[in-house]
């Protein structure tokens, strides 16, 4: 019996290892997220673009490369299990949210008279 039992503990691993993604997928991950970083910083070096257009451009970039970490790093959309990790992910969100949207209202209105 221990011997079936550990032939089937080393098949779930290997199954289990399998499940973290492949080289090519990390690659595509990669890359995909090197083309997500530059663009922002394209448009903030090179364009006559106006400052919301700045702004959306790097808000919608940084949106896309939270959706491609998640997927290719993270691997958010697999597991059988309880979804405590897409808590947990709502929960940072929700604080990553608080935070920014604080520090732009804060930046907003913070007029230095002289």
């Amino acid at each position: 019996m221990s011997q079936h039992h550990a032939g089937t503990a080393g098949h779930d691993h290997h199954d289990e290892h399998d499940d973290h993604g492949s080289l090519k997928a990390y690659i595509t991950g990669f890359i995909i997220s090197i083309v997500l970083t530059v663009i922002p910083l394209l448009v903030v070096f090179e364009t006559s673009m106006n400052k919301t257009g700045v702004i959306v451009t790097i808000i919608t970039m940084a949106v896309i490369q939270l959706i491609v970490q998640l997927f290719f790093f993270m691997h958010i959309r697999e597991g059988d299990g309880p979804k405590y990790n897409v808590m947990a992910l709502i929960l940072g969100l929700f604080i990553v949210l608080v935070i920014v949207a604080g520090s732009v209202w804060i930046m907003s209105f913070n007029s230095v008279v002289q």
